[in-house]
């Protein structure tokens, strides 16, 4: 049985946990992303309404946590938009399509909650098939006017960054001391830190752009 829900109080220390368990080695040896779910749930950017945890059978397996960020088109007109992450499915129950169900639910809330636009850095072979498209589509850059491979767009109504240019700015709430992040995970049970070939496999995508 599967259950989409609100995150509550009470999951906090296991979504924490789910998340880091997630991201473990994937990015770097070791990982930060659960240490920014456990201090961006206060920031006035997070949207409580957005952020839900997948169960299968009572057990909570999955995670998806939004934030607000910005576009500025060239005549400096601001829009709010949306980014997501951390996104998390554990390990165990990966590529059976339940991190695509968690976030198509939280698309759907997003769009009734009044959203039109959702930017996240992300890997484009997991993004396509939920319908993102490379920001460059959609004359979205960043504030240096690159395009970053790892910059990914998805409008939930059709046409709405249609005759701009837009640079795209995260929100304060993304930001975090690594020092600090470290010593968080140091605090918990210890866990093996390796090196992966999907930590190459990042550094290549996050540090390309598209001409």
């Amino acid at each position: 049985m599967i259950t989409i829900r609100h995150e509550e109080k009470k999951d906090y220390m296991t979504v924490e946990n789910v998340i880091r368990q997630s991201f473990y080695n994937v990015y770097m040896p070791g990982c930060y992303e659960h240490y920014l779910a456990h201090i961006i749930r206060d920031h006035e950017d997070f949207i409580h309404e957005l952020d839900f945890v997948l169960e299968k059978d009572g057990k909570i397996i999955g995670n998806v946590m939004y934030t607000k960020a910005k576009l500025i088109d060239e005549n400096k007109n601001e829009k709010v938009v949306l980014t997501f992450g951390p996104v998390c499915i554990l390990p165990e129950y990966q590529k059976q399509g339940y991190g695509k169900r968690l976030i198509e639910h939280s698309m759907k809330e997003a769009y009734q909650l009044g959203y039109d636009t959702i930017v996240i850095l992300g890997n484009p072979g997991t993004y396509v098939r939920l319908g993102f498209q490379s920001c460059k589509n959609f004359h979205v850059s960043l504030e240096n006017g690159k395009y970053p491979t790892a910059l990914l767009v998805k409008t939930l109504v059709p046409h709405v960054l249609d005759h701009h240019s837009w640079t795209y700015y995260e929100s304060p709430a993304m930001a975090f001391d690594p020092q600090v992040a470290k010593d968080f995970d140091d605090s918990l049970e210890k866990m093996e830190k390796i090196h992966l070939a999907s930590q190459d496999e990042f550094a290549i995508i996050s540090r390309s752009f598209i001409e």
